[in-house]
This record gives structure tokens, sequence and C-alpha cells, in this order.
């Protein structure tokens, strides 16, 4: 398990009062007496500034508190007031003032700079100014080879910001990997995921179409007239049969005195007669 370093907000001193080196006396139990009544009164000095200490940071806490409390005893008022006077069977509140109403944003500020050096307690300020100095180590950091600074080596207080930061760049490049390995699959299958968009038909196309009769609607490639194969219609409009090749057995072709021309012997009779100038 992990052993976390107390930290001693307060330090009562002294914590021993009969521990001293007893100077050359005639009365050695007369001069421990008053040392130990001596360092008894320092104990209660230290402990009364640290009492008032305590005091004073839980007045301050209270005094914080409430002014919060009175601003939201103030709100509370306000809002009291406002619903009593609300009538629902009078006033009617419409769904577009709803909406065009702002919505309710809190004015709380978060804390910051919870460890920094200016919002140390008192008593830790004092705590860490009593401390020794760190030894002059950076007079060697000239003389290293690596360019490192020799003091980090005893004492480094960015230690766990660089941490943190190393770790926050190796995420990073493994997003922007990520990312790449993905745009390089985009690049290599251009068409994933893709799906080809259907021909819009627009009413000029059908209009082309339809210029030049009904019958004329399907492709003059692959179909004739009224959706036949090109190889069975005729140049007077007729339509051939699959059951024999022979030329006679091939519909006469239309009398020239008559306007509309007879329809063709085909076996379906839903089938439009071919076109009138034939």
């Amino acid at each position: 398990s992990r052993s976390t370093m107390p930290l001693v907000t307060r330090n009562i001193e002294p914590r021993h009062l009969c521990r001293q080196t007893l100077p050359s006396v005639r009365s050695e139990l007369e001069c421990m007496t008053n040392i130990t009544l001596a360092n008894v009164i320092r104990q209660l000095g230290s402990l009364s500034k640290s009492a008032e200490d305590i005091f004073g940071e839980l007045f301050t806490q209270a005094n914080t508190f409430a002014s919060r409390v009175s601003v939201l005893v103030e709100r509370v008022d306000r809002l009291q007031v406002k619903v009593t006077q609300l009538d629902p069977k009078e006033e009617e509140v419409s769904l577009q003032g709803i909406n065009t109403r702002k919505a309710f944003k809190s004015s709380t500020t978060q804390d910051q700079k919870l460890f920094d050096r200016e919002s140390l307690p008192v008593p830790v300020l004092e705590t860490y100014g009593s401390c020794d100095a760190p030894p002059p180590l950076n007079i060697l950091s000239p003389y290293r080879d690596d360019g490192k600074e020799a003091l980090k080596f005893y004492t480094d207080p960015s230690y766990f910001f660089d941490l943190w930061k190393e770790k926050m760049l190796q995420v990073t490049k493994d997003i922007m990997k990520e990312k790449r390995k993905h745009r390089k699959e985009k690049k290599e299958n251009p068409n994933r995921g893709n799906v080809n968009p259907r021909k819009i038909k627009t009413r000029k196309e059908e209009w082309e179409k339809l210029k030049m009769g009904q019958e004329f609607v399907e492709s003059k490639d692959k179909h004739g007239p009224a959706g036949y194969p090109s190889n069975m219609v005729y140049q007077n409009g007729s339509i051939g049969s699959n059951d024999s090749g022979d030329v006679n057995c091939y519909p006469p072709p239309p009398q020239t005195d008559s306007l509309v021309p007879p329809p063709p012997p085909f076996p379906d009779d839903s089938l439009p007669p071919p076109p009138v100038e034939f």
C-alpha cells in the first residue's frame, strides 16, 4: 500500500517539556522544575496562538456562509412575491413567450487556484517560511553534459505537472494517429459508405420522348414502337413475329387510299397501332 506523508497545519511548540541539558548548577531539581514551568508557559502561548488562528478561520468561513445565505434569502423572497402575484386563471403564458425567454444561468463562480502559493493558510505559510532553503546545487548545472538542472535531482516541484503533461501529449498523439488511420482508410476506399444516387428524371426528358408520339417513349436503340425490338419493326410501321423468318409471312403494307391503316395481326390486342404517317 502507498503511504502518504501527513501535512501538519499547526505545530505546538515545545513538544518536550523536560528534555533539555542541565547546566552546571548547585540544585538540579530546582533547575529542572523552572525549565519545565517555562516550557509549559511557552506551550500554552503556542496553543493560544493556534486557537486564535482556528477561531479566526472559522469566523471567516461563517461570515462567507452568512453572506451567501442572505443573498439566497433575498432571492427566495423575490420569487415568493412573484409566485403569489401570478394567477393561472387570468394570465396565460404563450408558448412563444416561454421559448423567447432566456434560460436560467447561475452566476456562481467556481473556485480556482486552490493549491496556489497565495492560497496557503497562514500556519502552513509560516511553516514553509521557517524551512531551510535547498542547497545551492544549481552551481553544478553548467558542468553537466545532459543539460539538466542539478537542483531537480534534489527537489523538483514541477515533477507531477511534467508527468501529467507527458500523459496528455501521449493521449493527443494517439488521437491524431487514429485520425490519420481513418483518413488513410477513407482515401484507399473512396466509395466506402457512398450510395450511388439514382438518376433524377426531369420533365424536359419526358417531353423530348413524347414529342414524336406516345409509341416512341421507349429507347430507339433497344425498342421500336410500343416497346418492340428494332428487328421486328419495319419501314411501314408493322411489327413482325419471331415465329417464322419467312418474308412472305409478313403482313401486307397498308392501302394508300385509307387514312387510318388497319392494325397489324399481332397476338396482343393491347399494343397501339403503327404511326399514321406510314
